[in-house]
């Protein structure tokens, strides 16, 4: 039996296109191996990105795929990735991010826990082991990394913890 349900609709009845002359042996799955990832592409300080998955790379159209590791006791800078969302999916370690006008709010994620960033959030990511590096891996909505560096961000001094429940959770015991 296939991994999908036989339940699945297209409700948007696409015209599916004919397959590339290849046959798909080149033009269909990628498989890129952990020592194949690209370092030339938008860097934030205080942390290496490493795309897998980009047009470049293998002509995604929508999305943008790597990895980013934030040494020990580390952070970047306050910055933004324009009309992107971002996944950030924590590997190893742990994460405390910030975010808002002035990284006026915080949390923190570690190994397992999902990191979701909006389009145009000012946000920080903060390794919050001081003898560990912070693993993650990290999605993008496009296949363009933009990475818009804040230099003139002031944090305030005691971020707000904030523990984010989804609408359907809220009412749960």
């Amino acid at each position: 039996m296939s991994c999908e349900s036989s339940h699945t609709h297209d409700h948007h009845h696409h015209e599916v296109p004919p397959p590339p002359s290849d046959g798909w042996r080149e033009s269909g799955v990628r498989v890129i191996p952990a020592d194949n990832l690209d370092t030339n592409t938008a860097q934030t300080p205080g942390m290496n990105r490493a795309a897998a998955i980009n047009f470049a790379r293998v002509g995604a159209q929508k999305l943008w795929a790597g990895t980013v590791t934030i040494h020990a006791d580390a952070k970047t800078g306050a910055h933004h990735h324009g009309h992107l969302e971002s996944i950030i999916y924590v590997i190893k370690g742990k994460a405390r991010m910030r975010w808002g006008n002035n990284l006026e709010f915080t949390a923190e994620a570690g190994p397992g826990d999902f990191i979701y960033v909006p389009p145009y959030v000012p946000h920080q990511e903060i390794n919050a082991l001081k003898d560990e590096d912070l693993e993650c891996v990290l999605v993008r909505s496009d296949g363009q990394a933009i990475a818009v560096n804040l230099p003139d961000v002031e944090p305030v001094e005691k971020p707000e913890a904030i523990k984010w429940v989804d609408p359907t959770h809220q009412n749960l015991p």
